[in-house]
């Protein structure tokens, strides 16, 4: 066994400003619990293809499969991704092992207008890359109009100064991390606009077999209790909506004084029909409560929403 406050982990990142923002977070921790890192960054697919839609290029692994081949080829020893471009299935020969403590989870509209107001019958053209957003919005604001906002966050701000559209949508937490929180206007209600499941926090995730004392300090390191706890639930909720990122699922888990509440359901494309349940439980039942309350979801009708938005897909 490698000493482990002399074994140098590296840690695999997309190079985005907030995947690295999120990276330097997680080596931080590392560094004061006593061990070493290196970031290692590596470009996935969904940073090189920018001219398509999420769903367009295959929801799968999108932001992670590359980070996850270097996992498996030894040459990083943990790969820092945003908890929501995780697909629901996780490879058997790989596990995520903590979960950063949550950012508030909210969605939020920027702007470079302090005026700019968001109200029910505005007929503003919105940027989003986000399916579970165009559709909320479609249900929530039916004059609004959206237009595709592929790219970092400066990207898509740039996108904003050229006018391409009137404002963006956006996590908070990927706001405020790069520090435009000055630009938000408006602020979505999180049991309105329910956010995506594991939105706000950062997963780290690493090969099965990694040394299992540096699996355990790095665990100790950077897991946080509440959060790893709302996120089983959100990611059982995902896995048995079979969901990647590019269905309009929406999933938030909360610990409550007697255990946990997840609210989450499914939102037809054109906004039309919206399934929302909230459920409760005690913690250690949370990620069967989140595959439970995804029954009742496809019970409902979201198995005819699915199977609805697989097939405009494949007409495309």
């Amino acid at each position: 066994m490698t000493n482990i406050p002399d074994k140098m982990i590296r840690i695999g990142t997309r190079g985005s400003k907030l995947a690295l923002w999120q990276a330097e977070a997680a080596a931080e921790k590392l560094q004061a619990a006593g061990l070493k890192t290196e970031l290692v960054i590596i470009s996935t697919k969904g940073d090189q293809v920018l001219d398509k839609s999420l769903d367009k290029i295959g929801s799968k692994g999108v932001f992670t499969e590359e980070l996850e081949v270097s996992l498996r080829e030894g040459k990083v020893e943990i790969a820092v991704h945003s908890a929501k471009d995780v697909q629901s299935t996780i490879p058997a020969d790989l596990e995520l092992i903590a979960f950063m403590e949550r950012e508030q989870v909210n969605d939020v509209i920027l702007s470079f207008d302090p005026n700019f107001k968001l109200e029910r019958g505005s007929t503003a053209k919105i940027g989003t890359s986000s399916t579970r957003r165009r559709a909320l919005l479609k249900k929530y604001y039916p004059n609004v109009t959206t237009a595709e906002s592929r790219g970092n966050l400066q990207t898509r701000l740039r996108k904003l100064e050229e006018k391409q559209f009137d404002a963006l949508m956006l996590a908070y937490a990927g706001v405020v991390r790069m520090g435009y929180d000055n630009l938000i206007v408006h602020t979505f209600p999180e049991d309105e606009f329910v956010p995506a499941a594991g939105q706000g926090s950062v997963a780290i995730e690493c090969a099965r077999d990694l040394e299992p004392e540096l699996k355990q300090a790095i665990k100790e390191a950077l897991d946080h209790t509440d959060t790893h706890t709302s996120l089983l639930a959100e990611r059982g909720f995902l896995r048995t909506m079979e969901g990647g990122c590019s269905i309009p699922s929406f999933a938030l888990a909360t610990l409550t004084e007697d255990g946990i509440s997840i609210t989450g359901g499914l939102v037809s494309l054109d906004g039309q029909t919206l399934l929302q349940e909230t459920f409760t439980g005690q913690t250690a039942e949370a990620e069967a409560l989140g595959e439970q309350l995804a029954k009742k979801i496809l019970g409902q009708g979201g198995d005819a929403i699915l199977k609805s938005i697989k097939a405009q897909r494949s007409e495309v």
